[in-house]
């Protein structure tokens, strides 16, 4: 990312230093579009596909069981307009964070420009990653997945698609009284509703905040030789989290995201404590560790859970309308990509541990490296006086005491 110069001169309207310059602004505008939408009738039912999630399904509530009614969520082609706005949301909140935060910042430390541009990465990238830690940490606990970790791989799929087709049978063909004596049974029902929406609401924003980062690598005036890698770990991204969601491995992706999130992190984190004081290594010795953990985790999880967990399912025939993919060509198109990924992280950590390690060593040699010291007795047989492991040089040949013995 290029430093910005601020100049007195106003580029002009539409041009390219000034979308650069107010591109916040102008997502604002086309964001205030779909929200004002909704308040007018002819306009509401399109500006809502845009602004709440869709493919809810709602069940009435009974009087002793709940006060609200319950909405279950699936998947569908309007989802793309929902991150389609909320990546617009992204937009405007990197812009936020970079001018009121990260920019105050640059200016009080003089960052070099390539700090300047992996000070602000790391800025932006450790708020996102703190923010998604919490939200999916909350997400795990209201769930039980600690307390019970078959929950990744039971009642698969996790879409519940298949307990409402039920549910409105009996509603049809039992009468109100069986129904209401169905939903006292159903407290765990009830008490996964906040979490479903929860759930949604978590990968559209996970889609959306990547799908952001294509436009910033223009916004922020990305270096070219820069563009590759933010494409690549960019792309990675999108891939697994759009994976797991179509996939309805929600569970799963939602405990390896919160994983691999709290790691980088805590990676970011210290980069930024080291560009404001370069004697702070130690948090990457601590990331170090972490990660590699973190690798190790994910691939045990991830074989538990589909490997096995999804092998011994019953139920084992692919299925789109209720959204079943446990199939074993499914299953290892999953367990391949995961352990590609994590071979392809293995080796860019290796190679820049390795990197780090040349810097350091390359950097303490010329402390190590002893002078040469002059003795004023006998040269040796080698001849190492004034030379450096035994080979004469210049001086010595030319040297008062030869020219002494020259002349005699």
């Amino acid at each position: 990312m290029a430093i910005r110069k601020k100049s007195t001169k106003s580029p002009p309207v539409l041009s390219h230093e000034f979308v650069l310059q107010n591109h916040a602004d102008i997502v604002s505008c086309v964001a205030m579009v779909f929200l004002l939408g909704l308040m007018f009738e002819i306009t509401a039912k399109a500006s809502i596909i845009f602004v709440t999630l869709q493919y809810n399904v709602t069940l009435p509530a009974t009087e002793e069981q709940a006060t609200e009614p319950a909405s279950l969520y699936y998947y569908g082609i309007k989802d793309l307009a929902t991150v389609f706005f909320y990546m617009l949301v992204a937009i405007i909140i990197h812009a936020v964070i970079q001018e009121y935060m990260l920019d105050k910042i640059n200016r009080r430390m003089h960052f070099s420009k390539t700090k300047h541009s992996k000070f602000n990465e790391s800025g932006q990238l450790s708020a996102f990653y703190l923010f998604a830690c919490v939200w999916g940490t909350f997400i795990l606990i209201s769930e039980n997945y600690i307390s019970d970790p078959t929950i990744l791989w039971r009642a698969y799929p996790h879409n519940l698609m298949t307990d409402l087709v039920q549910w409105w049978d009996c509603h049809r063909e039992m009468g109100k009284a069986v129904v209401e004596e169905l939903f006292k049974g159903a407290q765990i029902l009830y008490g996964m509703i906040t979490q479903r929406f929860q759930m949604k609401f978590f990968y559209i924003s996970q889609l959306a905040y990547w799908l952001h980062a294509f436009p910033e690598l223009y916004f922020q005036k990305t270096k070219k030789e820069d563009i590759p890698r933010q494409l690549v770990y960019i792309g990675l991204y999108l891939f697994h989290i759009a994976g797991a969601y179509l996939l309805n491995l929600n569970h799963l992706g939602l405990v390896l995201l919160v994983l691999h999130y709290f790691v980088e992190f805590l990676f970011h984190i210290s980069r930024l404590f080291y560009f404001s004081n370069e004697k702070y290594q130690k948090g990457f010795s601590l990331w170090a560790v972490l990660f590699v953990f973190g690798r190790l985790l994910t691939l045990i999880l991830s074989v538990l859970t589909v490997g096995f967990g999804l092998a011994r399912a019953e139920n084992q025939k692919l299925d789109f309308s209720t959204g079943n993919f446990n199939v074993l060509a499914v299953r290892i198109a999953v367990l391949a990509s995961i352990c590609i990924t994590q071979a392809f992280m293995m080796w860019k950590f290796i190679n820049f541990q390795l990197r780090r390690w040349r810097e350091h060593s390359a950097f303490q040699a010329p402390a190590v490296k002893k002078k040469p010291t002059v003795t004023k007795g006998r040269s040796s047989k080698k001849g190492t006086e004034n030379g450096v492991n035994g080979t004469l040089t210049s001086n010595v040949a030319d040297s008062p005491r030869n020219r002494k013995e020259k002349s005699s």
